[in-house]
């Protein structure tokens, strides 16, 4: 199952609109302190800079969503960032656009659109990826039964890693809602033999 959207990794983009540069720097977080760390990290690599731009969305609900305007003309820059994540489902991540101001007024409409084609830069630089709730059993078999497990391997489950002991013990996953028949095939292809050891659901 889906639970939300996130950014891949951190990312940096950059763009020059009427002289003016923009530079958006995006970050996963799972947390408020995570993300005002964030901010604090890029203002006080920009001090020099006009306008150092916050957002963020936190929360598998996106119940935190932050933003400040930084000086630039109230509803401008901040919200609209915000508003852009909301519409496109994209929680935990911070965005700061830093803006060094090249002499040309944008006017009200136009740093609307700068601040969230910036923002949109970043994010495609960062990438999207989908966070979805998995379950994970390690079965202990003998090796007679691994090869059984292996040919299914990626059709029926995916095995994480496979650990050769006296006996081997392969961990495996699936998505959450196909638990019962992770369990069900790790019975089948070890004719009942195979014994649990450990189980448990993980966002990934």
């Amino acid at each position: 199952m889906i639970l939300y959207k996130t950014v891949a990794g951190e990312a940096t983009a950059e763009q020059t609109i009427e002289k003016s540069r923009f530079i958006t720097y995006v970050k996963p977080v799972s947390s408020r302190e995570e993300a005002d760390a964030f901010v604090k990290e890029i203002k006080a690599r920009h001090k020099d800079a006009t306008h150092n731009v916050p957002a963020m969305v936190i929360g598998d609900k996106m119940q935190i969503q932050w933003a400040s305007d930084d000086g630039e003309p109230s509803g401008t820059s901040g919200a609209p960032i915000v508003q852009m994540l909301v519409s496109e489902e994209i929680t935990n991540v911070c965005l700061v656009v830093t803006r060094y101001f090249g002499g040309i007024k944008l006017g009200t409409g136009g740093l609307v659109r700068a601040y969230t084609s910036s923002a949109k830069l970043g994010i495609e630089a960062a990438g999207i990826k989908e966070v979805a709730e998995r379950f994970f059993a390690e079965a202990e078999v003998d090796y007679t039964y691994l090869s059984a497990f292996q040919r299914v391997d990626g059709e029926r489950f995916k095995i994480e890693s496979i650990d050769y002991g006296e006996k081997v013990k392969i961990l495996m996953s699936v998505q959450s809602e196909q638990t019962a028949e992770l369990k069900a095939q790790i019975k089948e292809l070890s004719q009942g033999k195979a014994k649990i050891i450990s189980e448990y659901n993980k966002n990934t």
